[in-house]
């Protein structure tokens, strides 16, 4: 691997920064990889250049909307912007240049998506239940918070104050959304809300890098290509990994249809295509390679992992709300348990004392309850609507009575 060079261009000094403690994070990923999995020298230098890259299209946009200085001329952009989101470009003639070419590159997708990919893997994740949504949650999620550069842009946008409950709820919703039947067609809920999602980062990248604390040569640009990917792996490489530990059997097609749904859904959110994997196997070594760029833990991981660890605290409990609030909560930090080592606990401010007693108790009844819907007249559809309506519970059970109309995904 080539060694970060304190005179190269445009590689901040967080690529890379502690090898020794990126590769214990990456370990348990690195045993799933097939072949040397260590990154060539192209392949470093281009992931450090990465970190100094966004998303150009939806950037353009994004400096449209603030090239007037009156408010409601602003407003107007908005909802010229968000006309073109809801209904499509037809809807917006004589639209600026600068969203006429969002609007051109989202309408000719990739030849290389499927439809009958998407939906298969639409129906993988629904048919994964609440061990799916663990898996975001306590894999995904939570390990993610080791990342210290990703987090400075929660500290800059003043997102650790807000609450991990607000966060969790809305990205269950979006994850929903893209993941409900016909979601990511150009009129389905999901494929609307990645755009959403999208103009946001752009907003976030553009306020956040005016900031005068904004260490550009240290953490590079907000929401930046390699962020971005490292989001896109957690919804689909280690969503597979860890909902298959969990006891959801998933066979290879299974996976490779989540992996090229997520794929169509990270292209949509901005991510460069050459970045993007195109199986599993190509998603772990990437996952891999993207951990050892990413900066260690930091003072943040902890308060980030805390918040997270007390959420069900805080939830919407129609009774017994102390107990079952203490339950939930030991529930999902053991299984976070059996996915990261004491010291792991420890950057995450989590307990390192605690054994993963839940996963070692529900995985085998998971297993056996899907082995069975596997042979069973139907039951790989009784299986995705209860997994759904799992999944949906779930929701309800973070927003309450406040899910937001948007995020009331239908039952399909």
């Amino acid at each position: 691997m080539q060694k970060r060079n304190a005179d190269t261009v445009d590689i901040p000094s967080r690529h890379g920064s502690d090898m020794a403690r990126s590769r214990r994070i990456a370990r348990s990923v690195r045993r799933t990889v097939r072949g040397d999995p260590e990154p060539t020298p192209e392949r470093w230098q281009a992931l450090g250049q990465a970190l100094m890259h966004g998303d150009p299209l939806m950037d353009n946009v994004v400096a449209w909307l603030h090239d007037d200085t009156t408010p409601s001329a602003r407003r107007e952009k908005r909802a010229l912007l968000q006309t073109a989101i809801a209904r499509g470009m037809d809807t917006v003639p004589g639209a600026p240049p600068a969203l006429q070419s969002l609007c051109d590159h989202v309408r000719e997708r990739p030849a290389w998506v499927d439809d009958d990919l998407l939906e298969h893997g639409a129906r993988v994740c629904r048919r994964t239940g609440q061990p799916g949504l663990n898996a975001l949650r306590d894999v995904a999620l939570m390990l993610g918070y080791q990342a210290a550069g990703i987090n400075q842009t929660l500290i800059a946008t003043g997102s650790l104050e807000r609450g991990a409950q607000r966060r969790l709820a809305e990205t269950t919703a979006w994850w929903i959304d893209c993941t409900s039947a016909g979601g990511m067609a150009r009129s389905g809920a999901g494929f609307k809300n990645t755009l959403q999602v999208r103009l946001i980062h752009a907003l976030i990248r553009r306020n956040v890098q005016n900031k005068p604390d904004w260490r550009t040569d240290i953490w590079g640009i907000p929401v930046n290509r390699a962020d971005m990917l490292a989001t896109q792996l957690g919804f689909s490489v280690i969503f597979l990994l860890g909902t298959r530990v969990l006891g959801v059997p998933l066979s290879k097609a299974d996976g490779q249809a989540v992996m090229h749904l997520w794929r169509y859904i990270g292209w949509l959110m901005g991510v460069a295509e050459c970045w993007l994997p195109q199986d599993e196997q190509d998603g772990r070594r990437l996952l891999y390679h993207v951990l050892l760029s990413q900066a260690p833990p930091d003072a943040s991981s902890a308060q980030l992992g805390k918040a997270l660890m007390n959420e069900p605290l805080d939830r919407p409990y129609p009774d017994f709300a102390w107990l079952r609030g203490q339950y939930i909560r030991a529930r999902h930090v053991s299984i976070t348990r059996l996915f990261v080592d004491r010291q792991g606990m420890r950057d995450l401010g989590l307990p390192d004392w605690v054994l993963p007693w839940y996963p070692a108790m529900r995985a085998p009844a998971t297993l056996a309850y899907h082995a069975g819907a596997r042979f069973l007249p139907g039951g790989r559809k009784r299986a995705e609507r209860a997994g759904r309506q799992a999944q949906i519970d779930q929701l309800q059970a973070l927003f309450g009575d406040r899910v937001p109309a948007i995020h009331r995904p239908a039952l399909g």
